[in-house]
């Protein structure tokens, strides 16, 4: 019987590492169709509070028309200002059939970009750094930062400025790789939409 299960367990034909980071990957592209509405919605953000931009980003992820109908974000349950080990995380994302297992989840962190020194270490320092040192879990090895530009600037020579990052896709994902860990940096530009 014990032969029988193992050989129908579809974990085996699965490879969980690449099965999560795909899921993550297309969640964070889902993340950003809701910016982009959000954009095109004519939504104004503060430029110096990310909690205050992360609220409102929030705000239509969570509306149940924009999440199904615009974004696509099926099958997770996405909370924000959670307690997380040391901290407090922006975003914690859940797989709605992972709820056995409390510590399965995505973590997000937010934080602004305008092109100067100050906010590029704040973005290391309380962004980047709160993974790599195990601040911040990352259940699946896969986490992600979401970057709120705030003043126009050139993204890419910003996150170069930054560190050593993979452009996945110019001025909108990159990833980097600590160790076992893996994150993704979504960034959204929302120097337009700054209320004044």
């Amino acid at each position: 019987m014990e032969e029988l299960e193992s050989r129908l367990d579809a974990s085996n034909f699965i490879d969980a590492p690449y099965f999560y980071e795909k899921e993550f990957y297309n969640l964070l592209l889902n993340i950003y169709s809701c910016y982009e509405y959000m954009k095109s919605d004519g939504a104004k953000v503060p430029d110096n509070d990310e909690n205050k931009i992360r609220d409102i980003l929030y705000s239509y992820i969570s509306e149940t028309h924009i999440r199904n109908n615009i974004c696509n974000i099926y099958g997770f349950n996405i909370d924000k200002e959670v307690d997380e080990k040391s901290g407090r995380v922006d975003l914690k994302i859940k797989r709605l059939d992972d709820f056995e297992d409390y510590s399965a989840y995505y973590i997000i962190e937010c934080k602004r970009l305008d092109g100067c020194s100050k906010l590029n270490r704040e973005y290391t320092k309380n962004g980047v750094q709160r993974f790599t040192t195990g601040y911040y879990s990352s259940h699946y090895g896969i986490s992600g930062m979401l970057a709120f530009i705030v003043k126009p600037i050139s993204i890419d020579q910003n996150m170069q400025k930054i560190g050593t990052f993979c452009v996945i896709e110019e001025a909108k994902l990159y990833s980097s790789a600590h160790n076992s860990l893996k994150l993704y940096h979504l960034m959204m530009d929302f120097s337009n939409n700054i209320a004044v």
